[in-house]
């Protein structure tokens, strides 16, 4: 596969982005952020059902598009340059992939399936209920469990995505359980990310339905891998945001662009986000091919998403601060929408592992000796 963008897929970022800039400009998503619902409801609604991304990964026995990690990447991206208030990561990317990798080996029942056909007609929105902050490398606690009877009971923190969905999909164990929204308790926290709220989900003798397996290593990577391209949609309008602004600024009768110490650390960055882009592009790819567990290309596929998600994660966050720090006192301001990409940026190098997370993993995919 080619790291190049199909004509689809360029169609489709074309349709993302006509629609945000139409929708989501920056002052409309910081209006936002202040509000009491950082989510926009009619943004997404718009999305899912006009441009079809919540049901991208849904096969189209289900009513999906049936496409691959790498259109949803391209979403992600543009999502990214938007920093958009829409829960496509938490319901279309982990949610549904947690949903599809539930019925692999065992088939999914009628809920199941029923609830993948309403999450790509874009009817019902959902959140894997694990904190964002989960590494796909490490052994998740148990923090729900099933009652005497039957019911579930326990307490999830840092769930993205939780204040905007209608049914929650929990894992208990190793199997993943259906429960309705309203037969939990959702307290949203406050978070670094104003774009992204958190929550703390309780459960406490809330009904379940039983869906399937829950492999969190792979649900997890799967999303890891994701989110690097919408980390690289945030370096991208960081970079072009900076860029724009030190052509236009002058000092001393000259722009401040054509001083050569600011040259050197634009043309740093970007070779910095050229980079982004190859890696995050070439863990959708191999996230697309879907390897079976154990195999060659899985490993493969484990070593790209641990090379996208520590180098992304670390552009994303340099990218913002030299964004924030080359705009000035401007840059410093609430006005001005760079502090939100730096709040997703840094906000997003936790999520789903950190860099540092990343890099022990590959280390240990590449049979590298440990550090003395």
């Amino acid at each position: 596969m080619t790291l190049l963008y199909t004509e689809v897929e360029e169609e489709l970022r074309a349709s993302v982005r006509d629609l945000l800039a139409d929708r989501c400009r920056p002052d409309a998503v910081l209006r936002r952020a202040e509000s009491a619902s950082p989510y926009d409801a009619d943004l997404w609604k718009t999305l899912s059902r006009e441009i079809g991304v919540a049901g991208l990964l849904v096969p189209e026995e289900y009513g999906g598009a049936g496409a691959s990690a790498r259109e949803a990447a391209v979403v992600l991206e543009e999502l990214g340059r938007a920093v958009a208030p829409v829960p496509f990561l938490t319901s279309a990317v982990l949610a549904t992939e947690a949903l599809l990798q539930a019925g692999v080996h065992e088939g999914l029942p009628a809920g199941g399936r029923d609830l993948l056909a309403e999450l790509a007609a874009g009817e019902t929105t959902a959140a894997l209920a694990v904190s964002l902050a989960a590494s796909p490398y490490r052994t998740l606690p148990p923090p729900v469990a099933l009652n005497d009877h039957g019911a579930l009971d326990g307490e999830i923190r840092a769930v993205a995505g939780a204040d905007a969905a209608d049914v929650l999909l929990v894992p208990v164990g190793t199997a993943l359980y259906r429960v309705r929204a309203e037969d939990a308790r959702i307290d949203v926290v406050p978070s670094l990310d104003l774009t992204r709220p958190i929550a703390v989900v309780t459960l406490s003798g809330a009904p379940g339905e039983r869906l399937g397996a829950f492999d969190a290593r792979r649900v997890l990577a799967f999303g890891a891998g994701l989110l690097t391209s919408e980390q690289l949609g945030v370096a991208e309008w960081c970079l072009a945001t900076t860029l724009a602004h030190i052509r236009e600024r002058h000092q001393f009768a000259r722009p401040i662009g054509s001083f050569q110490a600011i040259k050197h650390r634009m043309a740093d960055l970007w070779l910095d986000v050229a980079r982004a882009r190859a890696a995050a592009r070439n863990a959708a790819n191999l996230l697309a091919a879907r390897p079976e567990p154990g195999t060659e290309a899985a490993l493969e596929a484990e070593a790209a998403t641990a090379v996208a998600k520590s180098w992304c994660s670390e552009v994303a966050v340099r990218v913002a601060e030299e964004g924030v720090q080359l705009h000035g006192g401007t840059g410093m301001t609430w006005e001005h929408p760079l502090h939100l990409y730096l709040k997703r940026a840094k906000a997003s190098e936790t999520a789903l592992g950190t860099p540092g997370a990343h890099r022990d993993a590959l280390s240990v995919l590449a049979d590298l000796p440990a550090p003395i």
